[in-house]
């Protein structure tokens, strides 16, 4: 399946630096696989080592950190001579060894040509509590995500779809009533497989029949999950911690207002007993964290509340698979409350996905703003709506209070520019990746 994430990798060999390519992402997002047919369709020689897996290998690293020396004992170990020149090495599950991450800056500095990609399902919660000395400005550090609604499409073979909403979104114009309908639909199967490879080869192996759907791959990656949080934590008293946060979620996404609350984790919860786990969680790539600012001025980081915040799940599909929400359901446009937090956490996964940072606004009242964007034509307001049941009040708030140049309404209703509001199906948001700065 086409990645867009395959443009990094593509960069990161035209660059033609020593400088080694680590990639962080979670478990089950399709990492080692894409990783695997770029090195085989790009270079001559190609050698694949688990870290987690291959323990002789894996020792090598806590042995010595000189490269030279390195590939030698590799050499020694596979029993073939290794050409550095032709050869890409790929590292997976790299997070079990501190010294492999150390020993990159040794790799980088080297005045042979070794080119090292390297990922880890976890990378990111090592990296978070790296003892050792990180090799800092001697890798380049790239994060990869699930499978977006955009690549979704393309695996399905919908890429006409995709130019036409584009086009319309670049116009502002209305999608024809019957393109409307299929994206929306196919947005709706989306929600339900959510991004991982796994679940959407399924559906394309179910040919496009979301009945057919097995939902017991999304659960058992869920399960995944929760293996990892025993596996790699401290302790079991913090995997427990990281565990119960993690299915807190929905609770927290089920409230009107979603601001994140510990309490809601159980009765004894606080921040000071559960704010690791949660660090941890976001480390991991598991779970997004939103953040609150009421000071909206350039740059919005610098104001930001690292104590209020909203936190969804990496990926919809997973959220949908938890709450054992209902296909017809979401297929029907059943009216339950919790449709606008499924749309909330898509449009969250997708920003992820773009790299658009997650923040969001609230005023000293009831109004709130689900997202802003920093922008080349400043701030724009995104509010999620689950519905063609469009009321704004909340950015109406918004817009009487900044003024913005124009404000982004996501919804169920085609594309659209009035009041100084612009529609956008929620089917489109991959379209905004042209409002980047």
């Amino acid at each position: 399946m086409k990645r867009t994430f395959e443009d990094v990798l593509n960069t990161w060999k035209k660059l033609n630096l020593n400088k080694p390519l680590m990639i962080i992402g979670a478990r089950q997002i399709g990492k080692t696989y894409l990783i695997e047919e770029f090195c085989r369709n790009n270079f001559e020689h190609y050698l694949y080592f688990n870290l987690e897996k291959d323990a002789e290998i894996a020792s090598v690293f806590e042995a010595t950190l000189k490269p030279e020396e390195i590939i030698r004992q590799i050499e020694i170990r596979l029993e073939q001579s290794i050409d550095v020149s032709s050869t890409v090495f790929f590292f997976d599950e790299v997070q079990v060894s501190e010294k492999f991450i150390t020993s990159l800056k040794y790799f980088c500095e080297s005045n042979l040509p070794y080119k090292i990609i390297c990922a880890g399902s976890l990378l990111g919660v090592k990296l978070n509590r790296f003892n050792s000395s990180f090799p800092v400005g001697k890798i380049i550090l790239e994060y990869m995500h699930p499978m977006s609604f955009q690549e979704f499409l393309m695996a399905i073979g919908q890429n006409m779809l995709i130019d036409e909403i584009t086009y319309h979104y670049q116009s502002m114009t209305s999608m024809p009533k019957d393109l409307h309908e299929k994206a929306l639909l196919l947005y709706k199967h989306y929600l339900i497989i959510g991004g991982m490879p796994e679940a959407i080869n399924n559906y394309i192996n179910c040919d496009g029949d979301i009945v057919k759907f097995n939902r017991n791959i999304t659960k058992t990656i869920v399960d995944m999950y929760i293996s990892d949080m025993n596996k790699y934590t401290l302790n079991k008293s913090e995997s427990i911690k990281i565990e119960k946060v993690y299915l807190s979620v929905p609770k927290e996404l089920a409230k009107e207002n979603r601001k994140f609350q510990y309490k809601l984790i159980d009765e004894t919860a606080s921040k000071r007993k559960f704010e690791t786990a949660l660090d941890w969680l976001n480390s991991s790539g598991i779970v997004l964290s939103c953040y609150y600012t009421e000071k909206v001025e350039i740059p919005l980081k610098v104001y930001l509340n690292k104590d209020i915040f909203k936190v969804y799940y990496s990926d919809v599909g997973i959220l949908n698979s938890i709450c054992d929400v209902r296909i017809n359901d979401i297929i029907n446009d059943t009216n339950f409350m919790f449709k606008g937090a499924i749309a909330e956490n898509y449009v969250a996964e997708e920003f992820n996905t773009l790299g658009i940072p997650l923040i969001y606004w609230k005023s000293k009242g009831d109004a709130e703003v689900d997202f802003l964007l920093t922008t080349n034509e400043g701030i724009i307001p995104v509010e999620v709506k689950a519905s063609d049941r469009i009321q704004s009040k909340s950015l109406n708030v918004y817009m009487n209070k900044y003024h913005p140049k124009y404000g982004i309404r996501l919804s169920m209703k085609n594309f659209g520019f009035e009041n100084n509001i612009k529609s956008v199906p929620l089917y489109a948001t991959f379209c905004l990746s042209s409002l980047r700065e």
